[in-house]
């Protein structure tokens, strides 16, 4: 058989979870409003731009999102396009930026232990993520769905019980995944390019994530198809040191500025049509 994934592993089997809160118990995507002035948002990065360089914490396993271009070498997607607008607004220039690679379960501890200014990488907004890091604004709303082979019986949840469906450890779409009943053989890998390997070597049924990531996946393997109905609506917010605050409402400026200036339209066409036509970004909320 083919070499699995590093780090692929299947879940112990439990019975099906109760259903997680709702997540606008504690108005999830509500943010912090930007600052009124020019010179409280400068205050607010002037650490950062001391240092000379934005540190954004990313993967490069989230094609159309944050990957390696496989002709430049460079890492690029929407993701990478949105932290670099941040760069813009506190260097004037998109290419301030050092990265660091992370998995999606690395993606807090990074933030808390102040390894990485932001986490930008398909990080959905939940209340429980808000007790432990900042969120900006929403600035992507992805919707929940399954990836399976177009000769697959697989068209909804339930059609997930007792298949392998993989799943990248750390992240929302695995809490949707153990809801099912009877429960699926939940396989966790480190990135969701892990599980389009484990697809494609067929060592899962499918894969459940944002239809945003699995559009990124498609668009590598046209055997491939998304099904189903939402499972649920994913907003994606920055994450930013709790204690920062002054960051979280300066990042909500650069997405007031591209939001309202078309580049958010730009970018959205550029990486991501293939999810349909362009939206409205979506709308700020503010809790102040």
């Amino acid at each position: 058989a083919p070499p699995s994934p590093s780090g692929m592993a299947e879940l112990p089997p439990g019975p099906a979870q109760p259903p997680s809160l709702p997540d606008d118990q504690c108005d999830r995507t509500a943010s912090l409003r930007p600052f009124d002035t020019e010179a409280e948002a400068d205050d607010a990065v002037a650490n950062i731009k001391a240092r000379g360089r934005l540190i954004v914490g990313l993967d490069i396993g989230s094609n159309l999102f944050s990957f390696r271009d496989p002709i430049t070498g460079e890492i690029t997607g929407f993701d990478v396009d949105i932290a670099g607008e941040i760069a813009r607004d506190i260097f004037g220039t998109p290419s301030q930026v050092e990265y660091r690679i992370l998995s999606s379960a690395d993606r807090i501890a990074a933030l808390r232990n102040n390894e990485v200014d932001v986490v930008v990488k398909t990080m959905t907004i939940t209340c429980e993520r808000k007790k432990l890091v900042n969120f900006s604004t929403a600035y992507l709303t992805a919707d929940q769905r399954i990836l399976a082979p177009r000769d697959s019986t697989i068209r909804r949840a339930k059609d997930l019980s007792g298949k392998r469906v993989c799943v990248a450890k750390g992240t929302t779409s695995l809490q949707r995944i153990q809801e099912i009943a009877p429960p699926p053989i939940i396989v966790g890998v480190v990135t969701w390019a892990d599980c389009l390997v484990a697809l494609q070597q067929r060592q899962v049924d499918a894969v459940s994530t944002d239809n945003s990531i699995l559009a990124g996946l498609v668009s590598q393997d046209p055997y491939l198809h998304i099904v189903g109905p939402s499972m649920n609506q994913e907003p994606y917010g920055i994450g930013v040191n709790l204690d920062n605050p002054g960051l979280v409402r300066f990042v909500n400026g650069t997405l007031e500025r591209i939001r309202r200036d078309g580049t958010w339209n730009t970018l959205y066409r550029k990486w991501l049509t293939v999810l349909g036509p362009a939206p409205s970004p979506p709308v700020a909320r503010y809790s102040d």
